[in-house]
């Protein structure tokens, strides 16, 4: 179990409103407060504190999502690793690499994913060869090079459920 962070609040209870609030957010995150407002039935103001509350406690972040093409990521890969010994510091190692944008801790044939974004093979064959799989602990790491991206959404959270 994780310990609670004593400098965040509790995660507030997001009910019904609050995924509505999500999911109009997810479909434009500069969308203005008074137009959600009228979207999901609440003040300009109270759509504010809202999402203040999601924000501040950890269960939305509003960022920009750049394309990685478009801003001169041109290869992308999926790396699986399978790990002898503790997942943790491997994952750790992974999360502060700047090329890797995505560390999980799995189940199954992978301990490990991580999605890696670099601007050529060359620099993709630098972060394999040269800093995962010199990691301690990395038994292997297989590489999975991204060919053409079908879909990526931001849409989950608001599904329901």
């Amino acid at each position: 179990m994780q310990s609670q962070d004593p400098n965040r609040p509790a995660p507030p209870v997001v009910d019904e409103i609050s995924k509505q609030i999500i999911a109009q957010l997810q479909e434009d995150g500069r969308r203005p407060y008074a137009t959600i407002g009228k979207a999901v039935g609440l003040s300009e103001a109270a759509v504010r504190q809202r999402v203040q509350r999601l924000s501040d406690s950890g269960v939305i972040q509003i960022v920009a999502v750049a394309d990685p093409l478009q801003v001169g990521l041109l290869r992308q890969a999926m790396v699986a690793i399978t790990v002898d010994g503790p997942l943790d510091p491997v994952a750790d190692a992974l999360a502060e690499m700047d090329e890797i944008e995505y560390v999980v801790l799995c189940a199954g044939r992978f301990d490990v994913l991580c999605e890696v974004l670099c601007a050529d093979d060359e620099a993709l064959l630098d972060v394999i060869s040269n800093r995962i799989r010199t990691l301690p602990g990395v038994r292997t790491a297989e590489t999975l090079v991204y060919l053409k991206l079908r879909k990526q959404s931001y849409q989950w959270g608001t599904h329901g459920g």
